[in-house]
């Protein structure tokens, strides 16, 4: 018997189906060593050496592997195609060695059908060791980072914070917009815009007075009410068509973070949600009965390949299904210079099961997210859209307003036919011709404010930080969700709202550890990281490095920063449990009310409340999170009071 590991359960599950008896498929649920909780785990006199240690919660999973590594005569390791997965091999090989002479193969795969893990299984190779250290020394660093520095908030900002060496240029970018956005000083300003009696309506907006184009941002209100009233005993005329055909291409097929970017756009998911269904898609989902499929490939890449035989069934499905006119073989390039080779993009593992064909096996998020993969790949593969774009100037008779619009209208529709894109285009008014005068239907003075740059959100924090080269496919999700589970962000209509503590944090570590948190410093560091997994740099030689710099500003710098924890303020309220006087306290979930008696009594509620327990009519209603982040409202004498419900209650709140 053959023993082949994978991470999670649902892909043994899928796995299992495709091969016999001769396999024992297992999983280990993930890692199954880390660095230790609760100490540092790493030997830095030795050259970083880690201590790996198996969690509690996974020795029972490793007890196992164990005993069916003891029964089989081969072990395959079968774990993701990333540096996590490598490194996930390689901590298995570690531990299984230990149960006698065994055969150890890697194997990897795209996409879980039948076809790819035979491939896979015919082609075994040994364990890519420059990809276990990049991944080791991310680790390392991340450690070293948040374990010399994270004391240092605790005494100076507030009990149980983090510094996290990719999370902190993150947070640094969204207060450093919220600044801008404080600082900000909308400036009003007018457009105007004309309406003509054509069909349909054409409207066109006023861009030049007298030739010369209009200031930014644009008009004063003045000045926009005086042009209106010249215009209204005016005549318009049609002074230049300029019509062409454009060629509009389709976009590349989908890597990590453009999955994420188009899922928050289109479908308003978080990145961690993107990434969570995608990977029920790529896992397996139940077509028949019985019966696991994985229906996407590999959802963490950065390369924009698609292999030769999905090409060709691309081609072979567009022909038949739009027509030969409509298919056109393509190949994209990889732009970022980071991109870890051999990986394909994102896309379906059976174009024969389009979304319509199994929406009725998928949830609704599920089947919207595959829908998205699925039209953005095989658009890939179309022909260009053909459009005619119409740009139309207007004078009035005097020729002192010139007013500018543009048209389209679609002459080949191409890989549009199958893509939510073409809603997007406008259509095209009919029988216009040059000096052609037109009929006024109205004026529409528009009133504007210069805006603020945009909070960011999962699309623009994600666009942001894969131009400047910090993270991987892997991290931006875990990015986010770190910032949030810390308190130092929240969200705010799917925008990203700095809280206090989070802008307490970036402020010492800007001010403090500049280099650590600038942007070109962590880009070069996941450089580095790359050199490590392609054998151009030792993981200690980097690791060293950055210790020593990282050391020496620590020890000049942590003396110089300042005090931002806030006193407890006493309350002029009795605790409901022991009558001693309540205090607001401040923890890294911002400010709370406290028992003055702690830790005898262990009594907190957070400062807004939503009117008395109707229950037991002495604890108040206060909104919490569970695990998964949603909301929920409880009593604040819980367990005493075990009142929970879903709706806050129909008192007024109370703060």
């Amino acid at each position: 018997m053959d023993l082949i590991i994978v991470e999670s359960p649902t892909k043994a599950k899928t796995i299992s189906q495709f091969l016999g008896e001769n396999f024992k498929i297992a999983s280990s649920n993930g890692h199954i060593r880390d660095l230790p909780k609760g100490k540092m785990g790493i030997d830095i006199e030795n050259d970083f050496q880690p201590h790996y240690v198996i969690p509690t919660k996974k020795r029972k999973i490793v007890t196992q592997l164990k005993k069916l590594a003891k029964q089989a005569e081969k072990i395959i390791l079968a774990t993701d195609e990333d540096r996590e997965g490598e490194s996930i091999a390689w901590h298995l090989k570690e531990i299984l060695k230990q149960t006698g002479e065994k055969k150890f193969e890697r194997i990897t795969f795209h996409e879980i059908t039948p076809l790819a893990i035979k491939n896979a299984l015919k082609n075994p190779r040994d364990i890519d060791i420059n990809l276990v250290h990049s991944q080791q020394a991310r680790r390392i660093l991340d450690r070293l980072f948040g374990y010399e520095l994270s004391p240092i908030l605790w005494k100076k900002v507030a009990n149980r914070l983090s510094a996290g060496r990719v999370q902190s240029p993150a947070l640094r970018l969204i207060v450093e917009r919220e600044k801008q956005r404080k600082a900000f000083k909308p400036e009003e300003y007018w457009t105007i815009t004309t309406f003509f009696q054509t069909k349909p309506v054409l409207k066109a907006e006023l861009k030049k007075i007298n030739n010369k184009p209009i200031k930014k941002p644009g008009l004063s209100k003045k000045e926009a009410e005086e042009i209106i009233k010249e215009l209204e005993n005016n005549k318009f005329v049609i002074t230049d068509i300029k019509e062409q055909i454009v060629k509009r291409q389709p976009k590349a097929p989908f890597i990590t973070s453009s999955l994420e970017i188009e899922a928050n756009k289109k479908l308003n998911f978080s990145a961690n949600k993107t990434m969570r269904i995608a990977q029920k898609l790529y896992e397996g989902i139940e077509i028949k009965k019985g019966v696991l499929l994985g229906l996407i490939s590999y959802i963490r890449t950065d390369s924009f390949y698609l292999n030769e035989e999905f090409l060709k069934n691309a081609e072979d499905f567009i022909k038949k299904n739009f027509g030969e006119k409509y298919s056109k073989k393509r190949q994209y390039k990889t732009k970022n210079r980071l991109a870890q080779q051999a990986h394909e993009a994102i896309r379906p593992t059976n174009l024969n099961y389009p979304p319509e064909k199994i929406k009725d096996k998928l949830t609704k998020d599920e089947y919207n997210l595959y829908k998205l993969i699925w039209e953005r790949t095989l658009a890939s593969q179309m022909a260009e859209a053909e459009i005619k774009v119409k740009k139309i100037s207007i004078q009035t008779q005097d020729n002192k307003y010139t007013f500018r619009t543009q048209a389209q209208d679609i002459v080949f529709p191409g890989f549009l036919i199958i893509s939510s894109e073409k809603k997007d285009i406008p259509l095209l008014p009919e029988n216009l011709e040059k000096n052609q005068e037109l009929k006024l239907k109205k004026i529409e003075p528009t009133q504007h404010f210069t805006q603020p740059p945009p909070r960011y959100n999962d699309a623009s924090l994600i666009k942001e930080l894969e131009s400047l080269g910090i993270g991987r496919p892997s991290t931006y999700g875990p990015i986010i969700k770190t910032l949030e589970q810390r308190n130092y962000i929240q969200r705010k209509n799917n925008y990203f709202l700095p809280q206090e503590i989070g802008e307490k944090v970036n402020e010492i570590l800007v001010k403090h550890f500049p280099d650590f948190v600038d942007y070109s410093f962590t880009a070069e560091l996941e450089k580095k990281l790359d050199n490590i997994a392609e054998k151009k740099q030792t993981w200690v030689e980097v690791v060293r490095e950055f210790y020593e710099n990282f050391k020496q500003t620590l020890e000049k710098e942590k003396e110089k920063i300042a005090n931002y924890k806030e006193k407890p303020k006493i309350l002029d309220e009795k605790c409901p449990l022991c009558q001693s006087n309540l205090t607001i306290k401040t923890s890294r979930f911002g400010k709370f009310i406290a028992c003055s008696n702690f830790p005898s009594c262990k009594y907190t509620r957070p400062i807004e409340t939503f009117g008395p327990c109707p229950r037991c009519k002495k604890g108040l209603i206060v909104k919490k999170r569970n695990k998964r982040g949603k909301e929920f409202y409880a009593c604040s004498l819980w367990p005493e009071c075990d009142y929970i419900t879903k709706e806050p209650p129909s008192q007024n709140k109370k703060n």
